[in-house]
């Protein structure tokens, strides 16, 4: 009888190789190289050109190489990615960041666009539900007035009866 906690080779065999690409993609993640890539892409070049630092491609850019050498610097002294952007933030101010800290004022870069949008999709939908309403006021107005002279009843009736039609179009 064959014990049923037992896996087969091929089991193992790919669980091992799952478990050797986690690792591999883990030591990837810690190295400088890794950490100077995302931090490249957490802040904006200060040239005047408003790509990522690590997107830079501002031919004879003056600010690249140099802050690219500060943020290499600061990550071997073992500081931490926080610490790196707020001394970056200190050097050359809130518009290095390339998004912005979702707290205090800067929340309504965050907020804006969202609350834009409800609001142009409830006017939309206010604005189409008004003018389905109108319409079928307009058509209950064109129908008949409320006082019809006995004589006209009798012209509209005939020229229904003559057109075939039942007052539409």
């Amino acid at each position: 009888m064959a014990d049923s906690t037992r896996l087969p080779a091929w089991v193992k065999a790919l669980e091992a190789g799952f478990l050797a690409v986690a690792i591999c993609f883990s030591l990837g993640a810690a190295s400088p190289t890794s950490r100077l890539n995302t931090l490249s892409h957490q802040l904006m070049c200060q040239c005047g050109c408003a790509q990522l630092l690590g997107e830079c491609d501002h031919v004879g850019c003056p600010d690249r190489d140099k802050e690219l050498s500060e943020l290499s610097t600061e990550i071997s002294a073992g500081l931490t990615d926080q610490e790196i952007l707020n001394s970056f933030v200190a050097k050359y101010g809130m518009t290095v960041l390339a998004a912005p800290p979702a707290k205090g004022f800067d929340l309504v870069a965050w907020i804006a666009p969202f609350a834009v949008f409800a609001a142009a999709l409830l006017g939309t939908i206010l604005l189409i539900r008004r003018w389905g309403g109108l319409g079928g006021r307009r058509q209950a107005e064109a129908s008949e007035p409320a006082f019809i002279d006995p004589a006209e009843r009798e012209r509209i009736e005939r020229i229904r009866r003559e057109t075939g039609s039942e007052g539409g179009y």
